[in-house]
């Protein structure tokens, strides 16, 4: 999390959606406006409660509120791609936690459905265009460069279609037990298998659908949060990671390390932030910690930092002051330590 005094600060209080599959005769606005009143409906606000707004694949913030009779104070609109979900909620939080808004909608819709979309082809350009280039050659969507990504994994890896089989598989399994789900029937690794490629070597079934539908989320203080309908479900942490430069081609590592890196950051903040209840010091590898391959894009920390520089660094985000430090053996080098105990005040 960038920085601990946000946890917990806001909350979601209301959630809504509309129905999934081919809704003809509703835009986007239709559906983000259905699903933003199933929102406002189960936290029990009305129109007039929300001062902020951040649409998705909505394509006019202004008319949208205008439409639905929202006059917010904050207002944006964010790029289709579905990374922006998680974002707009980040995005939130923090406008919320500044002052910025109170109580802020965030409202999705699409009708991509029966509006006929296709992600692929001469005239797609999905995406941020950033991979312009490579749109002569066939590559005009996202499934088409994951293809060559796959492709590469398989060759570096040994990795096969049939085990990627397994995720549709289970995804099915999960829709099966869902009434609200648009494909409820169970599918066989064999009929994966057994289905056509869309961009080798990729089935069918590796990609998802493209339906209409809507969604909408509430989020508002902590301080307004149990004035809700429902008990609030408070947002405890958030954190992104990119590696965007040279990134129009898959990086060698297909972006696990980018990934990696914050889960290991985040781990170690929450480890921190777990000893204020905990009587238990926690002990760790200084070794590892004072890896360039951990510290790299650690805020506040040098790339091969010392290993308590790291550790005093992830303390300060997760707001914990470390009361002692007791050295268990030294490394080679007297500047490094080899394993460390520490707690927290």
């Amino acid at each position: 999390m960038p920085d601990q005094k946000l946890r917990n600060r806001t909350a979601v209080i209301g959630v809504g959606t509309t129905t999934f599959g081919r809704l003809p005769g509703q835009d986007p606005y239709d559906l983000g406006a259905w699903a933003l009143r199933e929102a406002l409906a189960d936290c029990g606000l009305t129109a007039a409660d929300i001062d902020g707004v951040i649409v998705n694949r909505i394509p006019d913030y202004q008319r949208f509120s205008e439409a639905f009779g929202l006059d917010p104070r904050f207002a944006l609109s964010t790029p289709g791609q579905g990374r922006m979900s998680g974002v707009s909620i980040q995005i939130a939080a923090m406008a919320i936690a500044s002052g910025m808004a109170n109580t802020i909608a965030l409202v999705y819709g699409n009708d991509g459905r029966s509006a006929g979309d296709k992600y692929g082809g001469a005239n797609d350009r999905y995406g941020s265009g950033g991979a312009g280039q490579f749109f002569p050659y066939g590559m005009t969507s996202p499934g088409a460069v994951h293809a060559m990504m796959f492709a590469r994994h398989m060759h570096q890896y040994g990795t096969t279609s049939a085990q990627l089989a397994a995720i549709p598989v289970a995804f099915r399994k999960h829709a099966a037990l869902n009434p609200a789900a648009v494909m409820r029937e169970l599918i066989t690794v064999e009929q994966h298998q057994d289905s056509k490629f869309v961009a080798a070597p990729l089935h069918l079934f590796d990609y998802c659908l493209i339906n209409d539908g809507g969604v909408a989320l509430i989020l508002t203080s902590a301080e307004r949060a149990p004035d809700a309908k429902k008990p609030p479900v408070y947002i405890r942490g958030f954190s992104q990671s990119s590696k965007l430069m040279n990134s129009t081609f898959p990086p060698e590592d297909l972006w696990h390390g980018a990934m990696q890196q914050r889960d290991k950051h985040s781990a170690l903040e929450t480890q921190l932030a777990t000893l204020r209840s905990s009587a238990r010091p926690l002990v760790f590898d200084a070794a590892v910690l004072a890896t360039p391959d951990f510290t790299r894009g650690l805020p506040g920390v040098v790339s091969g930092a010392l290993a308590l520089d790291v550790v005093q660094s992830a303390a300060v985000r997760a707001g914990v002051s470390i009361a002692s430090v007791q050295e268990q053996d030294h490394a080679a080098s007297p500047e490094r330590l080899g394993r460390v105990e520490l707690t927290v005040a």
